[in-house]
């Protein structure tokens, strides 16, 4: 398991005590509507748990972890956040210890920021607080609404960070997820 963190040197007197969050996601692109959650969010050390990291390829996952994992560093980057930790979580199809599971693989967290429901009840019942974020023009910042729109042959770089548009130009992205389609 790979656990990146992207850090200046942060040295306070005394001992760092920042909050963390961990956000949880497929991020099949990492979006604007992600962005939005990360500036939200801001007063956390942030996690991003890249779940489903083992699927990749079909129209509903069409790109790898660590293709993710670089659309995210990437869009953060551009965001200029400081210290963020970057963690893909496989799939176990056990909810009863998923939140175990995800806990196992990050570094420690203290909220969850999540505003779905199963995410919440299984997170809740480990004892962690979970918080719900604002939406962000929700009815185009979906995945399955920009995976379309690249099928489709519509515009779709205007839904991602730039950096992540760029990202997926460079590695056939939209051709492959227009492939992956016909399936």
């Amino acid at each position: 398991m790979v656990i990146a963190v992207k850090t200046e040197n942060l040295i306070i007197a005394g001992t760092i005590s920042a909050v963390r969050a961990l956000i949880l996601g497929r991020f099949q692109p990492f979006h604007l509507g992600h962005v939005h959650l990360a500036e939200h969010a801001q007063e956390y050390e942030l996690i991003f748990a890249i779940g489903s990291a083992y699927q990749s390829l079909s129209f509903e996952n069409p790109f790898t972890a660590g293709e993710r994992y670089e659309m995210i560093d990437r869009a953060l980057g551009e965001l200029d956040v400081k210290k963020y930790f970057i963690v893909p979580v496989p799939d176990i199809r056990r909810h009863g210890v998923y939140g175990k599971h995800v806990a196992d693989l990050t570094p420690s967290f203290d909220v969850v920021i999540s505003n779905n429901a199963v995410v919440k009840e299984i997170f809740e019942r480990d004892g962690y607080e979970v918080k719900g974020a604002p939406l962000f023009h929700r009815e185009k910042y979906q995945g399955k609404v920009i995976r379309k729109r690249m099928a489709e042959g519509k515009e779709w770089e205007n839904l991602v960070p730039e950096s992540v548009a760029s990202f997926i130009r460079d590695i056939g992205g939209e051709i492959r997820v227009r492939n992956l389609s016909h399936f």
